[in-house]
C-alpha cells in the first residue's frame, strides 16, 4: 500500500478549505484517510500564519515511513522547512504558443505591407509634385528617345548578320 500526503477538499462552493491528510494513494481525493496532519485555507492572505497549519512531528514521521507528498503539499513543506523540494525547470514557460506565434507573424506581414504601401504613396505624391518639371523634360526627351530606339535596332541587325 502506497501512502501519500495530499490535500482533501472541504468547504462550500467557491469557498475552498483543505485538510492536509495521509491517505492511501488509491483512495478518492475526499475519501477515507489515515490521519489529518494539517489544514490549508487558500482564502487567507499569503503572509497569514493560519493559511497553512501543519503538525510537524506527524508530517516528519509519515515522510520517514515513506509517504510521498503531492506537488502542492511538497511546496508547503518546503516553505515550512520540513522537506526540501527541488525546483523544476521549464525552459518553454515564457514562450508563446504556436497560434500566438502565427498571429504575430501575420501581424508583422500586414505591418510590412502597410509600410510598403505608404512608401509607394509617398513616391506617387513626390512624382505628382514633380509633374511640371517632367513636362519640360518631355519636350527634350523625344530627341533622346529616337536616338535610343535606333541603337537597339542597329545591334539587332548586327546579331542577325552574324547568325
Amino acid at each position: 500500500m502506497s501512502v501519500s500526503l495530499r490535500l482533501s477538499r472541504g468547504g462550500s462552493k467557491k469557498r475552498p478549505y483543505y485538510k492536509i491528510v495521509i491517505a492511501n494513494s488509491r483512495s478518492p481525493r475526499d475519501g477515507k484517510f489515515l490521519e489529518q496532519v494539517g489544514t490549508y485555507n487558500p482564502l487567507l492572505a499569503k503572509d497569514d500564519e493560519n493559511r497553512v497549519r501543519l503538525v510537524e512531528d506527524r508530517v516528519r514521521y509519515w515522510l520517514g515511513v515513506g509517504a510521498q507528498p503531492t506537488d502542492r503539499v511538497a511546496r508547503m513543506l518546503d516553505k515550512a522547512g520540513i522537506k526540501e523540494r527541488t525546483g523544476t525547470v521549464n525552459p518553454k514557460k515564457g514562450e508563446p504558443g504556436q497560434k500566438a506565434k502565427d498571429r504575430a507573424e501575420e501581424k508583422a506581414e500586414k505591418a510590412a505591407a502597410a509600410e510598403e504601401a505608404a512608401k509607394e504613396a509617398e513616391v506617387a505624391a513626390a512624382a505628382a509634385a514633380a509633374a511640371p518639371a517632367v513636362e519640360e523634360a518631355a519636350e527634350e526627351a523625344p530627341v533622346a528617345e529616337e536616338a535610343a530606339a535606333e541603337a537597339p535596332a542597329a545591334e539587332a541587325g548586327e546579331e542577325q548578320a552574324e547568325g
